[in-house]
């Protein structure tokens, strides 16, 4: 890896901490504060989101055909994601501390907590909740299959691909084959050192 692209790396892993900063100054704005697992709005600002509510019965006359009849196909996706969901764990529940990667966490990943919206009623609370549980399970999923990559194939893509994730920016160049064998030692040895360090 040469140096602008190192360069190049570091401004994004600062451009990412600032992007978190900013997220947690944009709570305070909106008048919310999250104490361990639970969410606590300003009484005024949700006795203003209860106000807001359409209730389920006016939401539901309102909704649009292609809504309506879409909405079967979507939440039978819940099976097939369940599935996935066990299978996908059973896995780094097997095969993580055999390759001593850490484990990924769901909740960090699966987040459920629209609920708390006042001004949401029971139909939007379920696809909240749903959308949050897919999502989430991607991006869970998507975690476990990028420590896998990182201890089996650490090796960019010859063509341009969208939505890789973070450890792939380390990854060997496609073709590097001189690097390659050290790369793999490396990127191995930080994942045992991940592991260390992280709480299970």
């Amino acid at each position: 890896m040469n140096e602008r692209i190192r360069r190049l790396l570091g401004e994004i892993s600062a451009l990412e901490d600032d992007l978190r900063t900013a997220l947690h100054e944009q709570e305070t704005r909106l008048h919310f504060r999250i104490i361990g697992k639970r969410i606590e709005f300003q009484k005024a600002i949700r006795d203003r989101h209860r106000e807001l509510r359409v209730s389920w019965l006016s939401w539901f006359a309102s909704a649009e055909l292609r809504n309506v009849v879409s909405a079967p196909f979507i939440y039978a996706m819940v099976v097939p994601f369940a599935l996935f969901d066990m299978a996908i764990s059973i896995y780094q529940l097997i095969c993580f501390p055999l390759y001593r990667i850490s484990r990924v966490r769901r909740g960090d990943y699966i987040v459920i907590d629209r609920q708390n919206l006042d001004y949401l009623n029971v139909f939007e609370r379920l696809h909240c909740t749903y959308c949050g549980y897919a999502n989430g399970l991607l991006a869970y999923a998507g975690e476990i299959a990028a420590r896998t990559e990182q201890y089996w194939c650490p090796i960019k893509h010859a063509r341009k691909v969208l939505g890789t994730h973070a450890r792939y920016r380390q990854f060997a160049d496609f073709g590097d084959v001189a690097d390659y064998p050290a790369l793999v030692i490396r990127l191995r040895a930080e994942l045992a050192a991940e592991r260390e360090t992280t709480p299970s």
